[in-house]
């Protein structure tokens, strides 16, 4: 009998694999995909030669998650590539507030009625990455708290509502750049926490940057992959589980996957029956004969673009796409991974990723709105595109059944849910089947490929295999 079984091979699933494999369990991981990645894949989407991210393309969360930061990743081809500003926020005018890896840089591009008040705001947190970031993503009850006084200021800065943070600043550059870094859990702005959402991407841009894995994506996943076969465990692709009965006999089984298929697949009926799916995205992988040709400067050098010129026209965007209504003007995430790796596309060519919020479930077609918006701030832009490849809600649930109605956060991120994941509990991970754990982005502390809801869920699972032996 195997002391563990992991359904699904995307970042969590492996995560919670290795760890168990480190504590000397034997741990299988079966996956449906003929590949390992689930968010976290590359594959040839468009042309011959470029490589493309499905999905995840750049990792604020990645670089600086204590899960990886305590594996040798780097020895099985992981490197990290940074561009030289991690994201920039185009206006309208022509100009562009920047997140830098310099507080200074980020700060005096706000203007200067608001530098002081970032510098701030940011100040206390600085230097501090590492032990905020075990703390607020091993929440709740997986570690004690490092520095109880630290994650306590920081929830009195995150804990409030995105709107109480944009009353600090005095004008739109800064509350738009800042509403952006919210829109990264895809919803509305006025939720409970999207303070501090705001607040982590920013720190993870001061502390460790948003880089771009070389290679693309996939070699998190491979690179996770190859330890844990290091380790002694076993990876199985082309292998869908519908039952629990499919699997082999285990101690323990994992899984990352939504709630939804969880309670399929184990028997738990309607166990989680209130957990809810947010909007989807409708997203567009780009062959381009050139680079964006942005108007402002600092988008030509940054990995993300962020395209949103209002902190207003942002949250109409997010609350049209989070009810029934695909925006008109849609927010935009982008990403620019050549820029920082010629070997994501032929040379002199350039790969460019894209994604506009769209109603969960939604079935039209989104690329006239989402290069409309390009265009308005790279002109021109039509005119570079070799290709392209588009993925709205149907096709994202074919390439990772997680991603329920085109939702890639696995799960609505708004209201209690954004912390309280998949339910109010404070043992998230576990379920009422005794020996079957939640390991996905589904549990705290949620979407990102960071790894940390395979670790936490891991180690719940270790902790039960340890009371069952001494029991």
């Amino acid at each position: 009998m195997l002391d563990a079984v992991v359904v699904g091979a995307g970042p969590n699933g492996l995560t919670a694999a290795v760890e168990l494999a480190r504590r000397g369990l034997r741990v299988e991981v079966f996956e449906a995909k003929d590949t390992v990645g689930g968010g976290a894949r590359t594959e040839e989407l468009t042309l011959p030669g470029f490589r493309h991210d499905p999905c995840s393309a750049v990792h604020p969360l990645g670089i600086g998650s204590p899960a990886f930061r305590d594996m040798p990743l780097g020895r099985y081809g992981l490197e990290w590539l940074h561009p030289e500003l991690p994201m920039a926020h185009p206006f309208d005018d022509g100009t562009a507030a920047v997140l830098s890896r310099s507080v200074s840089e980020t700060a005096a591009s706000f203007g200067p009625r608001d530098a002081g008040t970032y510098r701030r705001l940011i100040a206390p947190f600085l230097g501090k990455w590492d032990v905020l970031a075990r703390d607020f993503m091993s929440l709740p009850l997986t570690a004690l708290p490092r520095d109880p006084l630290g994650l306590a200021r920081f929830g009195a800065v995150g804990l409030p509502p995105y709107t109480w943070l944009m009353r600090r600043f005095r004008d739109d550059r800064a509350r738009a750049l800042m509403a952006g870094l919210v829109a990264h859990v895809i919803a509305p702005l006025g939720g409970v926490a999207t303070g501090g959402v705001g607040m982590l991407f920013a720190l993870a841009a001061h502390e460790n940057g948003w880089p771009l894995p070389r290679g693309g994506s996939q070699s998190i996943s491979d690179a996770l992959t190859a330890y844990l076969r290091d380790l002694g465990g076993e990876v199985h692709t082309g292998f869908e589980v519908k039952r629990l009965d499919d699997l082999p006999p285990a101690r323990t089984y994992l899984f990352d996957t939504s709630p939804t298929a969880l309670a399929r697949i184990a028997g738990l009926g309607r166990a989680y029956d209130g957990y809810k799916y947010g909007a989807a995205v409708f997203k567009i992988d780009y062959a381009l004969d050139g680079p964006v040709p942005w108007t402002a400067k600092e988008p030509q050098r940054a990995g993300t673009v962020q395209i949103g010129p209002s902190s207003h026209e942002i949250a109409t965007a997010l609350a049209q796409a989070s009810g029934r209504t695909a925006p008109d003007t849609p927010f935009l995430i982008t990403a620019q991974p050549s820029l920082v790796d010629p070997s994501r596309a032929p040379e002199g060519k350039h790969v460019f990723w894209a994604y506009g919020h769209v109603p969960n479930g939604w079935e039209g077609d989104f690329t006239d709105a989402i290069e409309r918006q390009i265009e308005r701030f790279a002109p021109g832009f039509r005119d570079r595109v070799l290709a392209r490849a588009t993925a709205g809600p149907p096709e994202l649930v074919a390439r990772n059944a997680n991603y329920v109605g085109g939702d890639i956060a696995c799960g609505a991120a708004r209201g209690l849910q954004l912390l309280l994941r998949p339910k109010v509990s404070l043992f998230p991970y576990a379920t009422r089947h005794p020996s079957v754990f939640l390991c996905s982005s589904a549990a705290w502390p949620g979407p990102g490929v960071h790894g940390m809801s395979g670790h936490n869920a891991a180690k719940a699972a270790w902790r039960a295999l340890r009371r069952a032996d001494r029991g």
